[in-house]
């Protein structure tokens, strides 16, 4: 039976981004073993902190799960390790998995095991492409996934457009890239009509005020300067009712979007809610006037797809992963021209055929994604490696 082990350590109790793709992955690839006749483990490394005090738990949140592996050490240690003594990890950790068939690290990087085939998650190369966008975390990635390409087997990647990046800049051979993309963690009917008005009451905004959406990270790389120049243009010159809310964790390098928003002559009516749970983002998604996500550059987009599965219509760039995402369900601007940006949000806002166009456009889109053709991609991609 072909034995599959997955990193699941950057699966957190609030999972975002890279962490979103691994629990729902992990989660529909669980559901295949039997029809498919393999056996899923999972291997987690204890944060530093945990790992100081010796604590070596599992998580709750991994709890359902059966054949789960604990690497002794933090990422951040195992990095030190990677760069310095890349034999440690076959000698000391690869016994500690059972020398399964296939490992697959989910985060940029994956460990020189010997006996297993090595598959490494790679979402986008913000980090080569755009470092004026990134953190000084990120800004390590390169070192460390240029020396786990030596003995890397597969990379899988969520676009074609990742694809063809991984392709120019890393000087990858086609054929070690499969594509398997990403899927909304939302389902059309996600929110039951009687608990919309709960959680309305649980939130402090009026939802008789129309609103422009903007969802994920809060960083220059997603362009939220653009479009709060863009709402302060709609504001001024067109006098829209709207309220502008950008839901999502600050990330690094924000101040200047702070400021921007505190320098906006509308700034009380440009909301920013932190983290949320799921429901309230697919309360907001669902109740939106238009979806804008007018990032620079993306792996995949994700906010993108949530945003048409659960009927919002969407704005967003014409550049990297996103029109690929898109498709014909989505009006696409140049992400460094605010004032295209605000024409195509005054376009969606005034004008209901067009509205309710890219609605339906949008939830036909999406349906062509699911975390279940994810798995099984990903696992038609493991078996290649046979």
């Amino acid at each position: 039976m072909l034995k599959i082990v997955i990193d699941a350590t950057p699966i957190s109790p609030q999972p975002s981004g890279v962490g979103l793709h691994v629990a729902n992955l992990i989660h529909s690839l669980s559901a295949l073993q039997s029809q498919e006749n393999f056996q899923l483990g999972l291997a987690y490394q204890p944060g530093f902190k945990n790992w100081l005090l010796g604590r070596l738990e599992f998580p709750d949140y991994l709890s359902q799960y059966s054949n789960l592996y604990m690497l002794p050490i933090p990422v951040r240690i195992s990095n030190i390790l990677l760069d310095k003594f890349p034999s440690f990890f076959p000698l000391y950790l690869e016994p500690s998995l059972d020398y399964p068939d296939i490992f697959h690290g989910t985060n940029y990087n994956v460990y020189p095991y010997k006996k297993s085939m090595k598959v490494m998650n790679l979402y986008d190369l913000t980090f080569i492409k755009y470092p004026q966008y990134i953190n000084s975390v990120v800004r390590k990635y390169s070192k460390y996934v240029k020396k786990c390409l030596q003995w890397t087997d597969l990379i899988l990647t969520a676009s074609e457009s990742s694809k063809t990046d991984i392709i120019n800049y890393l000087r990858v051979e086609p054929d070690r890239i499969r594509v398997t993309p990403l899927a909304s963690r939302y389902h059309p009917n996600y929110l039951p009509v009687e608990a919309t008005e709960t959680l309305q009451n649980s939130i402090r905004y009026d939802f008789s005020q129309p609103y422009i959406l903007f969802v994920s990270t809060i960083e220059p790389r997603k362009n939220i300067n653009a479009l709060i120049q863009a709402f302060n243009n709609l504001k001024a010159k067109y006098k829209i009712p709207h309220h502008l809310i950008l839901i999502g964790q600050k990330g690094w390098r924000e101040k200047s979007i702070f400021a921007a928003i505190e320098n906006s002559p509308w700034r009380s009516q440009i909301h920013h809610l932190n983290y949320l749970s799921d429901e309230l983002v697919a309360l907001f998604y669902s109740k939106a006037n238009v979806f804008v996500y007018p990032s620079h550059y993306e792996g995949f987009g994700l906010p993108v797809l949530e945003a048409m599965t659960l009927g919002a219509p969407v704005v967003t760039s014409n550049t990297s992963s996103l029109p690929e995402v898109a498709g014909d369900a989505a009006l696409l601007i140049d992400p460094n021209d605010p004032i295209h940006l605000a024409n195509a949000v005054l376009k969606v806002i005034s004008d209901s055929q067009l509205r309710n166009e890219l609605i339906q456009k949008g939830k036909a889109r999406a349906k062509l994604f699911s975390w279940d053709k994810t798995a099984q991609e990903t696992l038609n991609a493991y078996k290649s490696l046979l």
